[in-house]
């Protein structure tokens, strides 16, 4: 009789073998991707909830309507300003962590 057990990877295991091995250039790529859709994601859902259309985010921070579309669609990457700016005038916390060697920063 066939042994018809099915195999199971985990999510590592699979991005390893599929998108590249953690480091490499295809790896992060991705997870940069990745980490720009959930932001994208995140001012889309903090814009709606003020009720605010893309043109009025746009207004309040300075920048056109395209602007915030193409944030909120991660097409294009922005700069760490634009991105504080949005946040502000959504009235959202903002926290930051980042690692150093051994070194937990956190800015607040």
């Amino acid at each position: 009789m066939a042994d018809n057990q099915i195999k199971s990877f985990s999510l590592a295991e699979m991005k390893d073998k599929y998108i590249g091995k953690a480091g490499s250039v295809e790896r992060e790529d991705y997870e940069y991707e990745l980490r720009m859709d959930v932001l994208g994601q995140m001012i889309k859902v903090a814009r709606k909830e003020r009720n605010l259309t893309q043109e009025q985010l746009g207004e309040l921070i300075g920048v056109q309507k395209a602007q915030i579309s193409k944030l909120e669609s991660s097409v294009n990457s922005a700069s760490i300003d634009t991105v504080l700016k949005v946040f502000r005038a959504l009235n959202a916390n903002i926290y930051f962590n980042v690692t150093l060697e051994n070194q937990h920063l956190k800015l607040v």
